[in-house]
């Protein structure tokens, strides 16, 4: 059921070089965030719990204070780039939880979506 709402909404969603696309991938134990320019086809910037200074940080990398985290450093790496604005796809998962948490902080640290 999850895949099937993925494949609509990459069928709306976008990136491109004005405003990329925000992924968000999560699994039980970790979660990852890519920003992504569909057009060029590459990855401007990530940010993940398995970074080994992350990890180190962190209690449990499978909770919504990692996920804070991770948001906010995608948000930190990708204003240094100059990336104000983007896309947000949440991959098919709900808006709750993790994916909400990770949502917020990037939006608390200053992009916008």
């Amino acid at each position: 059921m999850r895949e099937l709402r993925h494949r609509r909404l990459r069928r709306e969603l976008a990136g491109t070089p004005e405003r990329p696309r925000l992924a968000v991938f999560r699994s039980l134990k970790h979660i990852y965030a890519q920003i992504i320019d569909d057009q060029a086809g590459h990855t401007l910037v990530s940010a993940s719990t398995m970074e080994r200074d992350l990890r180190g940080e962190l209690k449990s990398t499978g909770d919504q204070n990692a996920a804070r985290e991770v948001g906010k450093r995608i948000a930190e790496r990708a204003l240094a780039k100059g990336i104000t604005e983007v896309v947000f796809d949440r991959g098919g998962h709900m808006y709750h939880g993790r994916v909400k948490a990770l949502a917020e902080a990037a939006r608390e640290a200053g992009l916008k979506f």
